[in-house]
Formats: C-alpha cells, structure tokens, sequence
C-alpha cells in the first residue's frame, strides 16, 4: 500500500512539475496555432509546443496512476479484502 501510495505521489508530483516548467517555458513563443477540439476551435490560439508538452504531461501522470493501480498488493494487503474474511 505504501509503495503504490509513494508511486502516485511520485507520478502526480514529477507530473506537475512539467506542467510548471511547461507553462513558464511556453510564455514567449510567437507561433500559436489554434486548436480545433472536434466541433469548435479554442479561444486562445496555443503555441504547438505547449499542446506537445501538455500531451507529455498527461501521459507521465496517466502512466504513474496505471502503474500504482496494476502493482501486486502484498499479503497484508490481500489478508484486509472484503472477500477474505
């Protein structure tokens, strides 16, 4: 329980790290593409650097969350299910 904890913390954290060096990176790039979410575009156009970055984002914190979700529990873990009593 406790490495799966320290895996999502982990994975959240490094996860909205890159987010912080993504956006401060992102402030002074000229070129801002729009983008177009299937029925309309956003307001804002973003820099194609940013949607890649955010994109990155994602999955690093996507992937930590699956990874912690797909660990084998240990016995104590297992001993503690409803179904085991």
């Amino acid at each position: 329980m406790l490495l799966r904890l320290r895996l999502l913390l982990a994975s959240a954290g490094g996860g909205l790290l890159l987010l912080l060096i993504l956006c401060l990176g992102a402030q002074n790039l000229s070129d801002r593409p729009s983008l177009q979410l299937g029925l309309g575009r956003n307001v804002a156009p973003l820099p194609s650097g940013f949607l890649v970055g955010l994109a990155l984002v994602v999955g690093v914190i996507s992937g930590g969350v699956s990874a912690a979700l797909l660990l084998p529990g240990s016995e104590s873990d297992r001993d503690q299910e409803p179904g085991n009593a």
